[in-house]
């Protein structure tokens, strides 16, 4: 859906007249930007006030940044309406710019409404000196809570066991598996932050599943992109209101979170995340200058539990979703879980060495997933001379994974579900440079081991207890594989049959 007949479709005429009209005193600017375009990146000339987005449909832009990139080149520009960015595709490229250029490539894009859900505090889109110390401050604690280590593979299997149950308690019929997976993943990230996990049917824990499920949908309708490009007209769009509105809702429950941890605080009784920071607070408490403030606090913890969340639980349903589309990679998969795990036993980390088809499963369902297809823009902190071209400082950059992770020039056959892509010809597990699902450099993700921890034992003992098949009357061809829009690429809805094995 281009930006035109979007418009058409979604404004009335006073609506739009509006809307052009308003629009109007954005052509100085552009013109102003033409000047410098030729130290850019080439890219589609650029209308007025539209800028690219005749040629951009708002539902899938990733795919539109795709197709263009087949006519312009690995580094291009495009114009967001008046909003000029580089896009970065393929893999060299992108490995180019984030590793090799990590620091010019470093800093966060300025992004209308993620500026204004954080205010620029936490760790995501916060920048500078707040950044650096609130981002070393959460990997450290995340490390000294369990992340990567043995302690934090206990927590995820006594979550598993929660999950299996909830499962089999539906005998095979079907059930949208979307707030259980959310429920469990969920709870590991809590467990560090808050000390101690949620009851399933807990109504504050449901309630903000819900509001994050919301936004990370939201965050990626056009309406919302359409705000983060024109973020002066937000009254003709709206969308970006309802999800202020999550964010604050979900405040409102962090602080209250706080203010219990607070009551009860003790520094010889650490428990998580949020004491961690308090125990900061207190030592910093004589330092006017520091960093470790309330706001900090807030956004950090929202960041991790979002993060902690959305992008591992969506994964974990497309893994199941693919293997009802693929039953003989199940059963393949199956058969090696049966070989290395012995009955009545749950998988460890330890078995992954062990079970390389299993292993290679899970790395193509995040490699086919794609779910954060144009990662999180980044920006150039500096004027970057990068493969020929001049990059002014501050420009919005989107490194495009989708063309990292589905790059011809790396996988065999990048749009197909493929496990051999992460096999050797010995069948052994074959790690892929181009295997980036985390993003790369400095603003790579700051939970990529717990994720990958999480996606392994969750998804083998789930295929350890079930067979997953879809419901009656469905066949595996009629399983979609299209995904939902969203900012995240999530399933569309769908159900899944649980069939105890035996």
């Amino acid at each position: 859906m281009t930006l035109i007949n979007f418009i058409l479709q979604n404004l009335s005429i006073n609506s739009l007249l509006c809307f052009v009209t308003s629009l109007a005193a954005f052509l100085y600017f552009w013109k102003g930007s033409r000047k410098s375009a030729v130290r850019m990146p080439p890219g589609p000339s650029p209308l007025p006030i539209i800028g690219n987005l005749n040629v951009v449909d708002l539902k899938k832009p990733h795919q539109s940044l795709m197709e263009l990139s087949e006519k312009y080149g690995d580094v291009f520009t495009v114009h967001f309406g008046p909003k000029k960015m580089v896009v970065l595709a393929g893999y060299e490229t992108v490995k180019d710019a984030l590793v090799n250029h990590a620091d010019d490539f470093g800093e966060r894009a300025h992004i209308p409404i993620f500026h204004r859900m954080t205010r620029g505090n936490g760790i995501a889109f916060s920048h500078g000196e707040s950044w650096k110390i609130i981002r070393r401050f959460a990997l450290s604690t995340l490390r000294d809570f369990g992340m990567g280590k043995k302690t934090i593979e206990a927590r995820i299997l006594d979550e598993l066991q929660p999950l299996i149950e909830y499962f089999d308690s539906h005998q095979g019929k079907p059930f949208d598996t979307k707030v259980i997976v959310n429920s469990a993943v969920s709870n590991v990230i809590c467990s560090i932050l808050f000390g101690g996990r949620f009851a399933y049917e807990d109504p504050t824990f449901l309630t903000l599943l819900t509001l994050l499920s919301e936004n990370a949908k939201l965050l990626g309708t056009p309406l919302v992109l359409l705000y983060n490009f024109y973020p002066y007209l937000g009254f003709l769009f709206g969308a970006q209101k309802k999800v202020l509105k999550n964010v604050e809702q979900q405040n409102v429950f962090l602080q209250g979170f706080f203010k219990e941890h607070r009551k009860e605080f003790s520094a010889n009784n650490i428990t998580g995340f949020i004491d961690a920071y308090l125990l900061k607070q207190e030592q910093e408490s004589k330092n006017s200058d520091t960093y470790f403030h309330n706001e900090n606090l807030l956004y950090s913890t929202l960041d991790l539990f979002a993060a902690g969340t959305e992008t591992t639980s969506t994964t974990l349903r497309w893994g199941l979703l693919l293997m009802m589309k693929y039953p003989e990679i199940q059963k393949r998969a199956q058969k090696e879980i049966d070989t290395v795990i012995k009955p009545g036993q749950v998988p460890k980390v330890e078995d992954r060495r062990n079970m390389p088809y299993t292993d290679a499963v899970v790395h193509e369902v995040q490699r086919f997933a794609n779910i954060i297809p144009m990662s999180v823009s980044r920006a150039t902190s500096t004027e970057v001379h990068f493969r020929g071209y001049c990059i002014p400082k501050g420009i919005e950059v989107v490194p495009l994974l989708t063309s990292v992770l589905y790059d011809k020039s790396q996988w065999e056959t990048p749009y197909e579900f493929n496990p051999s892509h992460f096999l050797d010809a010995n069948g052994k597990f074959l790690r892929k440079d181009a295997f980036i699902p985390f993003a790369a450099g400095r603003r790579i993700c700051v939970g990529e081991s717990l994720a990958k921890m999480e996606l392994f034992l969750f998804f083998t003992g789930l295929l350890q207890r079930f067979t997953f098949q879809p419901p009656s009357g469905v066949t595996e061809s009629d399983l979609d594989l299209t995904a939902d829009v969203g900012f995240l690429l999530s399933p569309m809805p769908h159900s899944v049959c649980a069939v105890a094995r035996a």
